[in-house]
């Protein structure tokens, strides 16, 4: 957006009394017109992730499980230093624990970063890839998910909506990981051992296979704490307490 005629010559005043030399002027003058456009930008590349939620690591709770959760190191990765590096990521770990909020938090300082970013369930990405093997649009899906620097799947082993959702589970999972090769950082969030994975996709030599891709060289992070939303529950309160309360003037 142009500034504004007033706007520009408030701008020349000031520079005038405080003697700005003529690179002082310039950053004032399009330094504005700058941040906007990079805020756009930001703003672009997070809706084109289609994160669920809108969260960061501003606020996350470090102390709830501090022997488990690695700050330096997800402060690190939020840096996008290791998509630079095209290295994957792998957070594991039971439910509850802070997974997908880490992920996307890493995922949402990335787009600020100027990554690009596809965010996902692997439940959603398989049901895309199973509709696209019904109009043999298979390929351009690959094209799609391959083109982002990086790609976070969410909920791996989730109640094993994968399996109900594609009987090609393994296959097309298979086909997204290798489709992004080796310079394309992939993230994966998982609720089960990488030793339950062959059992889980029905297909030992596949799951062997996205393992080797995913987890060689990989940054991997196991949590293995409390529940945050367990400890979020609220305890019944004894009925002996709530008779006590009603006393209470």
């Amino acid at each position: 957006i142009p500034m504004a005629e007033n706007e520009l010559d408030a701008v020349l005043a000031e520079a005038e009394k405080q003697r700005w030399n003529p690179l002082e002027l310039l950053s004032h003058v399009l330094g504005p017109q700058a941040d906007l456009r990079r805020q756009r930008a930001i703003d672009r590349r997070i809706r084109e992730a289609r994160f669920h939620e809108p969260v960061t690591l501003e606020g996350f709770d470090w102390v709830f499980n501090a022997q488990t959760i690695d700050r330096r190191l997800i402060e690190t990765l939020a840096t996008g230093e290791f998509i630079r590096r095209g290295d994957n990521l792998v957070i594991a770990g039971q439910s509850g624990v802070g997974k997908s909020r880490i992920v996307q938090s890493v995922g949402r300082a990335a787009c600020a970063h100027g990554y690009r970013v596809r965010y996902t369930t692997s439940a959603a990405l398989l049901h895309d890839l199973t509709a696209s093997l019904a109009d043999h649009s298979i390929p351009e899906r690959l094209r799609y998910y391959s083109n982002f620097d990086l790609l976070a799947i969410d909920e791996f082993g989730f109640d094993r909506i994968e399996r109900a959702e594609s009987g090609q589970a393994a296959s097309l999972l298979y086909k997204v990981v290798d489709s992004r090769g080796p310079k394309r950082s992939t993230a994966m969030v998982t609720n089960i051992s990488f030793e339950a994975w062959a059992d889980y996709l029905g297909d030992a030599p596949l799951a062997m296979a996205i393992l080797d891709r995913l987890v060689d060289g990989a940054i991997v992070l196991k949590i293995e704490g409390r529940s945050y939303r367990a400890s979020r529950v609220q305890r019944p309160v004894p009925d002996k307490d709530l008779k006590a309360a009603k006393r209470l003037p």
